[in-house]
């Protein structure tokens, strides 16, 4: 057996140039393309409120719902936001009016119109950094804890890949299993819950005992391993990061924790789905099970 037999697919070598395969399998493929920008020309609605949100209910959407939700639980008004469902699957995020905001074509993005020109933030770390100090909350002043809650927030932003993009993605989606890359990602995956576990051992939070932006970064990702994403919970063996569950837990418990996770969430029960979030009654009167039930109306 030659060593290209060993290879996925048997007898495959890479070729000297590279040539994008429309059809390269796997779930997302229709989706993925190696160029940048827009396909359509597809402008993007506009709500009342200063802050526009274009996302989807992902882990990496999530933390900036989270994020609104917990400055309004503080009474900052002036975080108040419309939320718009990007459809990924069917390619929302490559009309012309969301690269406007975000020429990586990634949920989320958003548009502060309370400033002129128009302030366009795009990647999740950045947004929860933007309105972190746009309203002084959830970011420590002091320098000592201040850096720490940037030291997660970048762990997150280059870590999470490994896990969705890395063990998500040959786990799951794949359109075959492949051994060596699982894993190689599962491995990673656990490296990092076992860096969390022993990180929260001796802290109640990321940044020791406030919860800041870096437990809003985190916890949609790595807690929804514990709440088996990918349906991988028994594969990776989750149950042995207990400080981990109890973090897990910690943040799972606020209000505007379980608010934010309903927005623009397409998934899952249909009381626990918000597609579009306008005001705070629509987590009231605008679930996806009432809507339904109208005929596709929202009041």
């Amino acid at each position: 057996m030659s060593d290209s037999d060993k290879n996925q697919p048997p007898g495959y070598e890479p070729p000297k140039v590279w040539r994008w395969d429309a059809d390269i399998g796997g779930e997302w493929s229709s989706i993925n393309r190696p160029i940048s920008g827009a396909t359509r020309e597809h402008p993007l609605p506009i709500g009342k409120h200063p802050l526009q949100l274009y996302s989807l209910g992902t882990p990496n959407g999530v933390k900036v719902t989270i994020m609104l939700e917990e400055l309004l639980a503080l009474g900052h008004e002036g975080a108040e936001y419309d939320a718009w469902l990007i459809n990924i699957g069917k390619g929302d995020q490559f009309g012309s009016g969301f690269v406007e905001i975000n020429p990586n074509s990634k949920i989320p993005a958003l548009a502060d119109h309370s400033t002129s020109p128009v302030t366009r933030v795009f990647e999740s770390g950045s947004i929860l950094f933007y309105l972190a100090e746009k309203f002084d909350a959830f970011f420590p002043k002091e320098h000592y804890r201040r850096t720490q809650t940037m030291n997660w927030l970048m762990w997150q932003m280059g870590s999470a890949p490994f896990v969705g993009g890395g063990f998500g993605h040959f786990y799951a989606y794949a359109p075959f299993k492949i051994e060596y890359a699982i894993d190689r990602y599962a491995m990673e995956t656990k490296r990092q819950l076992h860096l969390l576990d022993t990180h929260l051992a001796d802290n109640e939070y990321l940044a020791g005992d406030l919860y800041t932006i870096a437990d809003m970064a985190v916890w949609p990702w790595y807690g929804s391993l514990m709440n088996d994403a990918y349906n991988a919970a028994k594969f990776l063996s989750v149950h042995e990061y207990t400080n981990v569950q109890r973090w897990e837990k910690l943040i799972a418990d606020r209000d505007a924790v379980k608010r934010g996770r309903m927005v623009n969430k397409g998934i899952g029960p249909l009381e626990e789905q918000l597609l579009e979030r306008h005001a705070p009654n629509d987590f009231i009167d605008n679930t996806e099970d009432k809507v339904q039930a109208r005929g596709g109306k929202r009041l």
